[in-house]
């Protein structure tokens, strides 16, 4: 997925009240801008960090700028959570997720379960049903094991909702897929934060016992795109 062009760099200030961010841009002018992200952003919020927003044209936004990526060491971190149902579906579009190609239609946002909306609805005359939601993964913790991508960096209640409906889909015969898509270049492999969220935790070996799926896949990240690179193996605990 390309991103807006050309993004502004500066050093992050602050990030408060959830979706705000004071930045200080590469000129000296000091922008507030929107954070979508409602996650706790561990390892993402730190003064000084390298950060690039987009600028919007748009007359009825309040805030024209947006938070889109951050450099936390040598990785590109990918922080907006309103792109990652596009980039998968642009993914699937090119034949790249080999686990959800060979359909024959593909919708966003279709209402299901209990007043939920579902990220991606696969169909096709053959195949049936195919629930897609997605997940973004950003957290990666300095100690815990190189490389581990971890979900989710805060509770989410909402999110256990989804895999309990996502394996209602199951039961009725259909086919549910979480797809867990890690926004960060410096990560190979997937675990479930179970200290953070045990009750997530729980709901998803619930799930995955029942029939749900679940992969993950990185990306690749620059200042001009999100792209799905390849899948990663997801590690749970014993």
């Amino acid at each position: 997925m390309d991103l807006p062009h050309p993004l502004l760099r500066g050093r992050l200030i602050q990030r408060y009240k959830r979706f705000l961010a004071d930045i200080e841009l590469e000129n000296g002018d000091v922008i507030t801008a929107h954070c979508a992200n409602p996650g706790a952003m561990t390892g993402l919020k730190d003064a000084g960090l390298l950060v690039w927003v987009s600028t919007s044209d748009n007359p009825k936004r309040k805030l024209k700028h947006s938070w889109e990526l951050c450099q936390v060491g040598d990785a590109m971190v990918g922080i907006n959570t309103s792109h990652p149902n596009a980039i998968v579906e642009e993914a699937i579009r090119a034949g790249e997720i080999p686990e959800l190609a060979g359909y024959e239609t593909l919708k966003r946002e279709v209402k299901y379960g209990q007043n939920s909306r579902i990220d991606i609805l696969l169909s096709d005359p053959d195949k049936g049903l195919c629930y897609v939601e997605i997940k973004n993964v950003h957290l990666k913790r300095d100690d815990a094991i190189p490389g581990l991508a971890e979900f989710p960096d805060a509770v989410t209640k909402r999110g256990a909702k989804h895999l309990d409906e996502m394996t209602d889909m199951v039961a009725q015969g259909h086919r549910a897929v979480m797809f867990y898509l890690i926004q960060r270049t410096d990560c190979d492999h997937f675990t479930l934060a179970h200290d953070i969220d045990p009750h997530y935790a729980a709901r998803f070996c619930a799930a995955t016992a029942s029939g749900v799926e679940a992969i993950a896949y990185d990306c690749a990240i620059n200042t001009s795109s999100v792209t799905v690179r390849q899948k990663r193996p997801i590690i749970l605990a014993p």
